[in-house]
């Protein structure tokens, strides 16, 4: 099993989703911004380097959100999601295909990953 994490970070009613890159697996799915827990950290600690790392700002982690274990073909992650918020930078897709501050209501015209499908529900939007 690999521990991963995602960062919630909203604007107002809107949340930031993010487009994985067509080579990598589940390519051109949302998203939403995280990676795995390096040996030595953190979830938090994780949390605040990918979205340094992805989106070139700093954030902090305010509280879990959501925690799900999800079982791919090839991988079996446990996704902790902690609502952030930034307190540097400006989102900028580093090492996504692209960016979008989304509304809940939205959800349904973006396909996920399926791993975020009960975080989505969470937040209102059903996912697809």
């Amino acid at each position: 099993m690999v521990e991963v994490v995602a960062a919630l970070l909203r604007r107002g009613e809107k949340f930031l989703i993010c487009r994985r890159p067509a080579y990598k697996a589940r390519g051109l799915l949302w998203e939403f911004v995280g990676g795995k827990i390096e040996a030595g950290e953190s979830a938090e600690q994780a949390l605040c380097r990918e979205c340094r790392e992805e989106l070139g700002v700093e954030v902090r982690a305010d509280r879990p959100f959501a925690e799900v274990t999800h079982v791919y073909p090839d991988i079996i992650v446990h996704l902790r999601v902690f609502e952030a918020h930034i307190e540097s930078g400006e989102p900028r897709p580093l090492e996504h295909a692209e960016l979008r501050w989304v509304h809940p209501s939205e959800i349904g015209n973006f396909a996920f990953c399926p791993a975020d499908e009960p975080v989505l529900r969470l937040l209102g939007g059903g996912g697809r």
